[in-house]
């Protein structure tokens, strides 16, 4: 099997501040969580942007240009910024920080879908600030937009800025919008894509949603054009479907984004534990870990600009 590269996507916009204490929320912060998590083994760091003041997530790129510099200062780790963005951001905002940094790799949701966080307010007894409720709650009536023109509008800013695209994958039918893409000349072989899976809105997170992810995209692209990873958002989930790409030749995902457990009950203090819980079940399995410049290699990337 290649070895394993691990992605830690440290802040996200989709967990709330009053989710636990340990999200980082400042520039710093987020350049920090990125160089611990790439120390415990991830070569990978999925950047969000969030307002210093607030802890909202923000589509500033004087805040995404502070993080970005900040962690090429610390740590070659592989940058992926996001252009998934946060609640209510218009295609223009989310794309933005691919036209200006050039990124080695960018996030890319391959469609429009329902995309359902209200659930966490009834587990939030008290919230820290006055935007996370309505912003949770907005979501009952949210549907996350990526339509066609999106698609096209997106991939044509990736190769305008060299950077490589991680096909986000929340259900079956955005499999089939990437084969879509790829038939039209506007992907690239090999893909890379990322399974998430658990969102209210899109696919499960069972270990059975997982082998039927694997099996279209083996029939829709062909087992040697593509490269895959999931994350399973939420505690065990994580865990359990980190396990199975371990074995299954794929790669994985961690991080506060997504999952902010550690342990039954018990809160991560950090994305760098989260990934240091994947190394040790990569090892048990006899899993080698990739580098940064190993994972560069498996993942085709062009190396743009890795430090300053």
């Amino acid at each position: 099997m290649e070895k394993l590269i691990i992605s830690a996507a440290v802040t996200g916009s989709t967990t709330v501040p009053s989710q636990t204490p340990h999200l980082p929320l400042t520039p710093e912060q987020i350049a920090d969580e990125a160089a611990r998590a790439a120390g415990a083994g991830a070569t990978i760091a999925h950047i969000h942007a969030r307002d210093p003041k607030t802890g909202a997530p923000t589509s500033s790129l004087e805040v995404f240009g502070e993080i970005i510099s900040r962690i090429k200062d610390k740590s070659d780790i592989i940058i992926n910024t996001t252009t998934g963005g946060g609640v209510g951001m218009s295609i223009e905002e989310r794309v933005a920080v691919v036209t200006r940094f050039k990124p080695e790799m960018a996030s890319f949701n391959m469609g429009s879908m329902n995309f359902g966080l209200f659930p966490v307010t009834r587990r939030i007894k008290e919230f820290k600030y006055p935007w996370e409720k309505g912003y949770l709650e907005s979501t009952k009536d949210f549907v996350f937009r990526n339509t066609f023109f999106d698609l096209e509008h997106i991939c044509q800013t990736m190769k305008e800025s060299k950077t490589k695209p991680e096909l986000e994958m929340y259900d079956v039918g955005q499999l089939y919008n990437a084969a879509y893409l790829l038939r039209e000349g506007l992907l690239d072989t090999p893909l890379h894509m990322q399974y998430v899976m658990g969102v209210l809105g899109g696919i499960g997170a069972t270990l059975q949603d997982l082998m039927h992810m694997k099996e279209i995209s083996d029939r829709l692209y062909g087992k040697d054009k593509y490269t895959w990873s999931v994350i399973g958002v939420g505690y065990p989930r994580e865990f359990h479907l980190a396990a199975q790409a371990i074995m299954m030749g794929g790669h994985v995902r961690v991080g506060l984004e997504d999952n902010i457990f550690i342990s039954k009950g018990v809160l991560t203090e950090s994305n760098a534990q989260l990934v240091e819980k994947v190394v040790r079940i990569a090892r048990e399995l006899d899993r080698e870990i990739a580098s940064p410049d190993e994972s560069r290699k498996i993942l085709e990337l062009t190396k743009i600009n890795p430090k300053h």
